[in-house]
């Protein structure tokens, strides 16, 4: 998703110096100045690093004038890690990666008064990028979150990734007010929850656990039989999918040098 991500990025924006570098069995990923998605992701899942290709990595980050961000997998036996600290790398926090199977038990949303959830049209973009912005730029108390782009980025983000291959997105509405937005992206038999934002004077209202069963359906009908999500550690958003069967499949460590 992050490498598709770059490449709407770089047929939006050709002077952006996009960059995608196979990395130890993940990738390296450059998309524009400052951009989330700038990451080494997929580090610690079996493959070594050698220390020639990280080194490559940091000079092209640095010839942009970029911190290289890496997402580490605590399934790592330790190599990586000794070599990333060894070169600078400071910790900056933790993401849980968790996933459960698709049954016939995903049917959707049960009824909620007055709650109507949207799936949308590609095309159909501005009041959804407004909710998940708004809802975004208020997070609930608890964990900091390791990433927290200013809102005209958060803008760019969510246009381009709307870009990207079985990208679906859902607005939830409550009387006929839009007041909650979610997304999911479809690759091949595995679903992708890419977030859940909702406004803050209607959350504890069941609109995150609503957009999720919704999506769970919708991935089980496209033909998916595993969905996986992030969250921070500790955080509602872990809680709420946890309640709804998610178990923890591995954490990852984040480090920026």
């Amino acid at each position: 998703m992050c490498a598709e991500f770059a490449g709407v990025a770089a047929r939006a924006r050709p002077d952006s110096r996009v960059l995608i570098q196979p990395l130890a069995g993940g990738l390296a990923v450059y998309s524009e100045p400052g951009a989330p998605m700038n990451k080494v992701i997929g580090l610690g899942l079996g493959d070594a690093l050698e220390e020639s290709a990280l080194a490559f990595v940091e000079a092209e980050w640095a010839a942009r004038g970029e911190p290289v961000r890496v997402e580490l997998s605590t399934l790592d036996d330790g190599a990586i890690a000794r070599l990333l600290t060894s070169r600078g790398y400071r910790l900056l926090g933790f993401e849980n990666v968790l996933g459960r199977a698709l049954s016939t038990a995903d049917v959707g949303a049960p009824a909620v008064a007055g709650l109507a959830i949207h799936s949308l049209a590609p095309d159909d973009l501005d009041l959804w990028m407004e909710v998940t912005v708004d809802g975004f730029a208020h997070a609930d108390e608890g964990p900091l979150p390791t990433e927290n782009p200013p809102h005209d980025v958060l803008e760019s983000i969510f246009r381009d990734m709307s870009g990207v291959t079985g990208f679906r997105r859902y607005l939830a509405t409550v009387n006929a007010v839009a007041v909650a937005a979610a997304s999911m992206r479809i690759d091949g038999s595995l679903a992708q929850l890419t977030g859940a934002s909702t406004l803050p004077g209607f959350r504890r209202r069941g609109l995150q656990t609503a957009l999720t069963l919704q999506r769970l359906a919708d991935a089980r009908a496209a033909g998916c039989d595993l969905v996986v999500v992030t969250t921070a550690p500790g955080s509602k958003s872990q809680e709420n999918v946890q309640r709804r069967g998610f178990e923890l499949l591995y954490a990852r460590a984040i480090l920026v040098k």
